[in-house]
């Protein structure tokens, strides 16, 4: 199958209201130019160089997301075009973020990765870590980020009872902050849960957004 076809067979699975985010890392531009002609217009990138590199390349309608662990010190290079940022795991980070996209006068949406998966290896934070930098004063002083949600990884199992219970777990705190009173800058309405291999359970679990890469573009050619 090419592109073109995968890329509709997902689509065809999945609800509506559930964004595919098309995930081109390592990916050459032929390949991301393919999806973009067949209709895919979110990409996401987890290397800040390879990204700013397509989006230089690449139509500027894209809508770029970073989905790799993101270093404070690599903000300013994707500030004036990354639509979303996954996996803030830090306070700090916020502030950097809200910094940089201050100089280009535009709000960064981001999503805070909330750690569910059982495995050590994951980054996030605990939901009682996630509450504190909601309701922190200095979160709402940033005027230039828009907190839309939150990112989880599941563990890397084949059990899915273990999945569902970890995606329902950020379903179920989702819904709860969703209903909160939000600020300004903090609007819950994203949940991005779900890769390849586990997106069907994850939308069933309340996703609203799934990262797929490998059953768009083929398997990487490199151990991630």
């Amino acid at each position: 199958m090419n592109i073109k076809e995968n890329l509709k067979e997902i689509l065809d699975s999945i609800p509506k209201n559930v964004a595919l985010v098309a995930v081109s890392k390592t990916k050459p531009i032929a390949d991301l130019q393919e999806a973009y002609d067949a209709g895919q217009r979110i990409f996401g990138e987890n290397k800040i160089q390879e990204m700013v590199d397509k989006y230089d390349t690449l139509p500027k309608d894209i809508k770029w997301q970073m989905i790799g662990h993101l270093q404070s010190n690599k903000v300013k290079y994707m500030a004036h075009f990354v639509d979303l940022i996954h996996g803030v795991d830090k306070l700090k980070t916020l502030v950097e973020i809200n910094k940089q996209a201050k100089k280009h006068d535009r709000v960064i949406n981001c999503l805070i990765q909330a750690r569910i998966a059982k495995e050590d290896t994951k980054f996030g934070l605990s939901f009682k870590e996630i509450e504190a930098i909601l309701s922190s004063e200095k979160t709402a002083e940033l005027k230039n980020i828009n907190i839309v949600g939150f990112m989880g990884m599941a563990t890397f199992t084949d059990d899915t009872a273990q999945l569902s219970e970890e995606f329902s777990s950020l379903e179920t705190f989702f819904k709860t902050q969703k209903e909160k009173n939000t600020t300004e800058n903090c609007n819950i309405e994203v949940l991005s849960m779900g890769m390849s291999g586990d997106y069907l359970l994850a939308i069933e679990n309340g996703s609203t957004m799934i990262r797929v890469g490998s059953s768009i573009f083929g398997s990487r050619n490199y151990n991630e």
